[in-house]
């Protein structure tokens, strides 16, 4: 397939700059099995679902991992976007380091020093292809933490508009209320629908929930550069599904209960462990997986996501789940609607290939 079957006009004014208040007022766009579309409310999931579904989070927590500092007089902006462990950096330095994305980074060469503040610099280790910075800090884990949160601001994606940098605003509103576990780059986005009223409700109806966590990393913003689709090298990220999770889902799927994926990111990390049984595994470690039309889903039946940017992976990704055509026609209807697009956006909700 080629990117061109990937690709729709968006108006500009359709991108949320703010996410809706309250959240689970948002709308819903809902893909349905027969074709057709319905056009709902966030606040409607609990009547969209059955009783015994079993709703699957990702529970990572964004980080503030932009960063503004001087090489010399330069100034320079960095994203952190995955931390790496000895064995990946490629440099024989036991250092705590961090692939990271930079602006501008053309200038920028190993061997050089970074500095965000008095006692806080990163030495340039390698730079790798496509630009991407290896950085080094003489610190530990938990120092870095607390110089991000003194330092750092919330990661907003380039297509919010914020001048200034984020606020305090997307502190609180680039989290969602299923954050605890630090390590993402970028939200995922799905989440932040879900309001404690919200997930009452779905309690009331008789559906099940638990947590995966997959890291989400910068690399969901690039581009895929590859006219043929399947050449592009997908990102990889770090993720992992506990053993008791793991029973949980395996034991719903072979009950015949449906799974549901609260965004992609969940998605990604079902899929990385499913086996063709639809049972999924305990996993621990970075996936790749890079899903285009034609994957065969083996674990998730319904997928909660918010609208991707037009020849991205995740339009490709949710175009494999619930077919080209439906997406491409969903799309249409939704700028035809003035829906939200994009992480602050609104939401759809995808039945699996027309499945019930």
């Amino acid at each position: 397939m080629h990117i061109e079957d990937f690709d729709f006009e968006l108006p500009r004014e359709l991108i949320a700059q703010r996410p809706a208040q309250p959240r689970e007022s948002a709308r819903l766009l809902e893909v349905c099995p027969n074709a057709g579309l319905a056009d709902r409310r966030i606040a409607d999931l609990p009547e969209c679902l059955r009783p015994g579904d079993l709703l699957v989070f990702n529970d990572t927590k964004v980080i503030p991992a932009r960063l503004y500092g001087r090489r010399n007089e330069a100034k320079v902006e960095v994203l952190l976007h995955k931390p790496l462990s000895p064995s990946e950096n490629d440099v024989d330095d036991q250092r705590l380091c961090w692939a990271a994305f930079a602006r501008p980074a053309k200038r920028l060469r190993p061997g050089e020093r970074i500095t965000f503040a008095e006692g806080f610099t990163a030495d340039i280790l390698q730079k790798r292809e496509g630009g991407e910075l290896i950085l080094a800090f003489s610190m530990t884990s938990e120092d870095l933490s607390q110089a991000l949160n003194q330092y750092g601001e919330a990661p907003l994606p380039p297509y919010i508009d914020r001048p200034q940098g984020a606020d305090e605003q997307d502190r609180h509103d680039y989290q969602t209320i299923f954050a605890e576990r630090e390590g993402a780059v970028a939200a995922p986005t799905a989440g932040l629908h879900f309001t404690q009223d919200l997930l009452a409700k779905l309690d009331e109806r008789g559906i099940e929930r638990c947590g995966v966590t997959l890291h989400v990393g910068a690399g969901t913003f690039l581009p895929v550069k590859a006219s043929v689709v399947d050449e592009h090298r997908m990102h990889s990220e770090w993720g992992e599904i506990s053993p008791a999770a793991a029973r949980r889902i395996s034991n719903a799927k072979e009950a015949g209960r449906r799974i549901v994926a609260v965004g992609t990111t969940s998605l990604r990390i079902l899929e990385t462990a499913a086996a063709t049984s639809g049972t999924v595994e305990a996993f621990s470690g970075d996936t790749d997986l890079f899903i285009l039309p034609g994957f065969r889903f083996q674990a998730v039946d319904i997928l909660i996501t918010n609208f991707h940017l037009p020849r991205s992976t995740l339009f490709m990704l949710v175009s494999a789940f619930a077919g080209l055509d439906r997406m491409q026609q969903a799309y249409r209807h939704a700028i035809a609607q003035n829906y939200r697009f994009y992480s602050y956006g609104d939401a759809c909700l995808l039945h699996r290939g027309g499945d019930a």
